[in-house]
């Protein structure tokens, strides 16, 4: 079964250097008089060296520029916890001070120590977490020639197929850089906090990569080749491990778009905590063709509305959910299936949460478009705040 896992590292790698001495026998030296004539004319075999095209060096020069610039803002961090210790990834967010990474490479840490790409380390605080997108903040108080500020892209115009770089500290190797491509968008992940009803809220806006992250690449950036970060490196999902039992990459990563990070961070560093909207229903991922037959629906893209939480902004709205057995178990027809928000398509569930996370607030309105019994209609929501 593939497994989702968390980043953070749960070891540190010691490298053993073997010491050996080399007897070396006399060498004879002949003089210039006594070099015969078959050393005069021996040569070493001919080199061959390939002459790579323009464009294939200044890819690489961009690579090579690209770590030069970024590297300096990206930090290594230790955690010493009651249970021991882990290793994860962040970086600097602005001269104050603030580092950005993931909550679960700092959850319950006792110590925090933060280590600088010139060699230097200091103790971290944290200053504000956030369980639904899996970001926290620390703040260190670092000489102001160490801290190098990474610049903030826009995740909105991030394409598949993108080249991507990620640099961190995996297996605690710091300041490893590998290079990918964005494989998808508007992914979803388990939220690190319960709903209330036995099952996690849902976090929006994941990016998907193929570059290469693993153990100890939590929290820190994915970057483009503009040097801007537009995501934070969270999971990957692998059925691989290494010969110490350690997960291993597999080439399906998620990370979380920066535009989250934009609205989290500022609100983590004011408040120490961020609200998010809420809408108050729950729905299909995905809808196969065998169910969308078995629920009577004239199309598979949308977002069908499986529960609504009693009380809850959807329902104080007049969302549907399907309240009819159908012969798949666990799945009932009736309900609506959302095809917009505020005139905007979505294809699917993803879609609508990461509009939602990424432009909304609690309080804000929204006009959603569903299909009832097939016929098109609009519902405003006014939407809430996640209890």
């Amino acid at each position: 079964m593939k497994r989702m896992l968390m980043l953070f590292a749960l070891g540190i790698m010691v490298l053993a250097l073997m010491a050996c001495t080399i007897s070396i026998p006399a060498i004879k030296v002949n003089s210039p008089s006594e070099v015969t004539s078959a050393t005069q004319t021996a040569a070493p075999p001919s080199a061959v060296v390939i002459n790579p095209a323009p464009e294939v060096l200044a890819s690489e020069e961009t690579l090579v520029q690209l770590y030069a610039l970024v590297n300096p803002g990206v930090v290594s961090i230790r955690t010493l916890t009651a249970t021991g210790g882990a290793q994860g990834s962040g970086f600097v967010y602005d001269s104050e001070g603030h580092i950005i990474t993931n909550y679960h490479v700092v959850e319950g840490a006792d110590q925090l120590e933060v280590a600088f790409s010139s060699g230097l380390k200091v103790r971290g605080k944290v200053i504000g977490t956030d369980l639904d997108s899996d970001l926290a903040v620390i703040k260190v108080d670092a000489p102001a020639s160490e801290l190098h500020p990474l610049a903030l892209g826009d995740s909105d115009q991030v394409k598949v197929g993108q080249t991507v770089v990620a640099i961190g500290n995996p297996f605690g190797l710091s300041g490893t850089m590998t290079v990918g491509i964005v494989s998808a968008k508007g992914r979803t992940l388990d939220s690190m906090r319960d709903s209330g009803n036995g099952r996690p809220f849902s976090a929006g806006d994941i990016i998907q990569t193929d570059a290469a992250i693993n153990p100890g690449n939590s929290g820190g950036p994915l970057i483009n080749l503009r040097g801007e970060v537009i995501a934070i490196n969270r999971a990957i999902r692998t059925n691989n491990s290494t010969l110490g039992g350690e997960p291993s990459n597999s080439g399906v990563g998620f990370s979380i778009s920066i535009n989250i990070a934009k609205r989290v961070v500022p609100a983590l560093i004011k408040d120490g905590k961020y609200d998010y909207p809420y809408l108050g229903i729950s729905s299909m991922d995905d809808i196969t063709l065998m169910a969308a037959e078995a629920l009577g629906l004239p199309q598979t893209s949308g977002a069908y509305v499986t529960q609504v939480v009693k009380d809850g902004p959807a329902d104080k709205a007049g969302i549907r959910a399907g309240t009819i057995p159908t012969d798949i178990s666990g799945l009932n027809k009736g309900g609506d299936l959302i095809i917009a928000i505020d005139g905007r398509p979505i294809r699917n569930f993803g879609e609508l949460l990461s509009y939602l996370i990424t432009q909304k607030g609690p309080g804000d309105q929204v006009v959603l478009t569903v299909l009832r019994d097939n016929k098109q209609q609009e519902v405003t929501v006014t939407l809430g705040k996640r209890p």
